[in-house]
């Protein structure tokens, strides 16, 4: 079974991360959406609160499940005997940075690959920070979003 591991801080999940998820799923044999448990990271919604949402957007897809870890990312696949990572490229300043990351990776355990995905292009400027930013100012995030997502983030900015 090729597994695969899709790490993201989902605060909160977007059409973007789920059109990856979905393109993963008919690749893979099971894909693991793992929500960083990073409490250097100021986040909207609590870790609980990210899974939940993941969960409730994968809800159509059957080889996919969330987990989360606040350990380091090939180490966590690893124990899940995954083979790679999967992560999001939507311009040229995020390769720059996810080049970095899949270098270092591969320096810490070679035999985990890291696998590039971009999005559909109506999700190319699309980013948690803006949807987050949108919702705030009271815009319209439900062409980004999960309509539960939406729901939730309403809720939680008082909106």
């Amino acid at each position: 079974m090729k597994k695969i591991i899709y790490p993201g801080t989902f605060d909160p999940i977007t059409n973007g991360h789920l059109d990856i998820a979905e393109r993963a799923a008919s690749l893979f044999d099971h894909v693991i959406i793992t929500v960083a448990n990073n409490p250097k990271k100021k986040s909207l919604f609590t870790v609980e609160e990210r899974i939940d949402l993941v969960q409730a957007s994968i809800k159509h897809l059957n080889n996919v499940s969330v987990s989360s870890t606040n350990v380091l990312i090939v180490n966590f696949a690893k124990e899940n005997e995954a083979i790679a990572l999967i992560r999001g490229l939507r311009s040229i300043s995020d390769f720059e940075y996810e080049f970095q990351m899949a270098l270092m990776n591969r320096s810490l355990a070679p035999e985990i690959s890291t696998i590039f995905m971009m999005p559909d292009e109506k999700y190319m400027h699309l980013n948690s920070t803006v949807v987050k930013e949108i919702a705030a100012l009271e815009g319209d995030i439900s062409a980004y979003v999960p309509a539960i997502v939406e729901a939730k983030l309403k809720s939680k900015l008082n909106i």
